[in-house]
């Protein structure tokens, strides 16, 4: 565990949140994605508490230590900025910086467009912004899915992936970080569970390696299968079971651009930047005060795990030219 890190709890939107907390300074937030926990962010903690900031990262909605409701559309959009804009106020703080990862990425962002007045600056890892489309996203899924199996349709169903999942969660964690990461490029050895044969099951379809990873301890490992063998996978996957409701609850985002300072950093081999191609190629537009698109090369995925040190110095100095023009 890290040295000098608080755990805490606060009510905040109806639920109980666990977060940690080193440093003191202007609040900066790091929001996870999936399937992770606040110990994705082991790396960042330390270097941004250093650096003059009073870090805090939350386990979000359904994860971890932090309560888990068993609706479905508790998970909506809506609910996951709120959660964020409690935790600000709980913390007694007025702004956050946020920096998200995954989903974390995708919530940090509809938080900038409906809280401008909280979150003066964003980082956004792996998933850029994404503006809302014309067309709801199970019309997409219905014409994708003809052939083979997309991942975020096949988590609709309930209680399918969750079952899988849950059979083995240390392979399915193993599996899951290592086949999204650089390494298994690398390596000669990609799964995909992103796209895969309808004859099979999504955790049919990770790679494992022959030994972890330099970036993933069996410390870290274990870490992570014990946060999800106390919250299961239902609540997280849920997230993506809100996918057309964040559709319908969001027309008056159309067109809506994140105006806020912002920094993009993904993996060379990261395949979100293949399935979100167009809105990577468009960030320019789509967020007029982009201050950089970095990809760093031969990461994967889970970029802030796999090159610390290098996201770590973007971010740093990102949030220094920020502090200056504040």
């Amino acid at each position: 565990m890290i040295d000098g890190l608080q755990q805490h709890f606060a009510h905040v939107n109806g639920i109980r949140m666990h977060y940690v907390e080193k440093g003191a300074g202007p609040l900066v937030l790091l929001c996870h994605g999936w399937p992770e926990s606040w110990y994705v962010w082991r790396a960042q903690i330390d270097a941004l508490a250093a650096a003059g900031y009073r870090v805090v990262a939350p386990d979000q909605r359904g994860y971890g230590l932090t309560d888990a409701p068993q609706a479905v559309e508790a998970y909506d959009i809506l609910n996951l900025v709120g959660d964020l804009v409690g935790l600000v106020k709980a913390l007694g703080e007025e702004r956050a910086i946020l920096i998200g990862h995954d989903w974390g990425a995708a919530v940090a962002a509809y938080a900038a467009l409906l809280r401008p007045d909280l979150f003066p600056a964003l980082c956004l890892l792996s998933v850029p912004y994404m503006p809302r489309r014309p067309v709801r996203p199970s019309v997409r899924f219905a014409q994708i899915t003809q052939e083979r199996h997309f991942y975020q349709d096949y988590f609709q169903q309930p209680g399918r992936v969750e079952r899988e999942l849950e059979e083995d969660i240390r392979r399915s964690l193993l599996g899951i970080l290592y086949t999204a990461s650089g390494d298994a490029i690398l390596n000669g050895r990609p799964g995909n569970f992103v796209t895969f044969d309808k004859t099979t099951r999504l955790v049919d379809n990770l790679a494992l390696p022959d030994e972890l990873p330099s970036w993933l301890t069996e410390t870290d490992l274990q870490y992570l299968v014990g946060q999800f063998e106390r919250s299961g996978f239902s609540g997280p996957v849920n997230w993506y079971r809100n996918i057309d409701r964040n559709w319908a609850l969001t027309s008056f985002l159309d067109g809506a651009r994140i105006m806020q300072p912002t920094l993009f950093i993904a993996g060379e081999f990261d395949g979100v930047l293949k399935i979100a191609s167009k809105d990577f190629e468009e960030l320019e537009v789509n967020v007029p005060r982009l201050w950089k698109k970095h990809r760093v090369p031969k990461a994967g995925h889970w970029v802030q795990q796999e090159r610390p040190d290098e996201v770590n110095e973007v971010i740093l100095k990102f949030l220094a030219e920020q502090s200056k023009q504040r």
